[in-house]
């Protein structure tokens, strides 16, 4: 609001300097001062006519502009006393009309400005008393410079304009495609966690205990997707966010995080298994390898309780390799006694796996590393190898 004022003020002054010799002018030449202040007003001022749009308003200049010239009686003195005033003010108007208006628009209004410009001078030059062609050429050849600057600075503007908007929309849509990926991470592993503990409590009847211990499991899980579901949400409410080189505190998982992860995956089925993480790494990877090495192993075990439910071991390994480089492999004995899981839980139906493998061999690669998922010995191994040093870009 107080911009607007502003620009009002600075407006009404500047159209009474530009008017005032309108008042000792003949009423002929008033003409020439209307169309300026109209021109200078539309180019100060972001709606000059109430509710009609500025690129209406500029079209209504050039309009006016052009019918002056073909009507104009002189004299010749005062047209270039405000011809000065009108040309600057629709050179304006042509820039900000082909940077900002809609292409059809830009191409219909940013045209009748651009002609009315080129025709302008000749509002002086046929008030000569010998118009002749030669300074009518000069006078268009003068004026075509400044018009095809303004169009030029016009289109340039629009093309950075275009180009800032596609990094937005692309941003956006990493953004999206983060919040999908942890999503899947997160949320899915829980989700399967509790669906195999469900079938498999079907299955065999558990006592007392063994029911109390499940609905402590199965409270813990929904917590845990819950809190997920909670920061996805909290990502999605701020969607101009900045994107970083690391992620934010409140989405990172460390290594230290890992012993954790391991034996609650362990608890809650048949599998034995061990993890294997060498002493001192989660003090000196960065931040960033901590949460995409957590995410390796998350998305191993959730692919495990998919696929593999009935797996009797598992091994977890994380160790430094030369590089120097952070290496984390996480490999499964396969199913155990056919194709079902354990009590005769079904097994995960062909061609229902996710994107999950897909989203974080990209995390990986964005940061300089590496994945590798296939077929080991009787079972599955899924290898992600991280550098333990990234530059200013967040990649090794």
């Amino acid at each position: 609001m107080p911009d607007t004022r502003r620009r009002r003020a600075v407006c009404a002054a500047a159209a009474a300097v530009v008017a005032a010799p309108a008042a000792i002018a003949p009423p002929g030449a008033w003409i020439g001062a209307v169309v300026a202040v109209a021109a200078m007003a539309t180019a100060i001022l972001r709606r000059p006519l109430g509710p009609v749009a500025p690129v209406l308003a500029a079209g209504l200049v050039a309009g006016l502009s052009l019918v002056t010239d073909a009507v104009h009686p002189g004299p010749r003195g005062l047209v270039m006393l405000w011809l000065p005033v009108e040309f600057a003010a629709m050179l304006v108007l042509a820039g900000r009309v082909i940077r900002r208006a809609p292409v059809r628009q830009a191409a219909l209004v940013g045209s009748a400005l651009a002609l009315a410009l080129m025709v302008l001078p000749l509002r002086f030059i046929l008030l000569l008393p010998q118009a002749v062609l030669v300074p009518s050429v000069v006078a268009d050849a003068m004026a075509m410079f400044p018009v095809a600057c303004a169009v030029g600075v016009g289109l340039y503007l629009r093309g950075q304009d275009n180009q800032r908007a596609r990094a937005v929309q692309r941003a956006r849509r990493e953004q999206w495609l983060d919040v999908g990926r942890d999503l899947h991470d997160f949320v899915a592993h829980e989700l399967t966690g509790i669906l195999l503990e469900v079938q498999a409590a079907q299955v065999s009847a558990y006592d007392e205990e063994e029911n109390s211990e499940l609905l402590s499991r199965l409270e813990a899980a929904g917590l845990r997707a819950l809190d997920s579901m909670d920061h996805t949400l909290q990502t999605l409410r701020d969607p101009e966010a900045p994107a970083l080189a690391e992620p934010p505190p409140t989405k990172v998982h460390g290594l230290a995080d890992l012993p954790e992860m391991v034996d609650r995956f362990l608890a809650s089925g048949t599998a034995g298994g061990s993890l294997e993480l060498e002493p001192g790494l989660a003090g000196t990877a960065p931040r960033a390898i901590q949460d995409a090495a957590y995410r390796v192993v998350l998305e191993a075990l959730t692919n495990v309780r998919r696929h593999a439910p009935s797996a009797g071991r598992l091994e977890v390994e994380v160790v430094r390799v030369p590089g120097p480089a952070l290496r984390v492999t996480v490999t499964d004995s396969g199913r155990q006694g056919g194709l079902g899981g354990p009590g005769g839980l079904p097994a995960r139906r062909p061609g229902g796996g996710g994107t999950g493998l897909a989203g974080l061999s990209e995390r990986i690669g964005a940061l300089g590393g590496d994945l590798s998922a296939g077929p080991h010995a009787r079972g599955w191994r899924v290898r992600g190898v991280l550098p333990l040093r990234l530059d200013r870009r967040g990649r090794g």
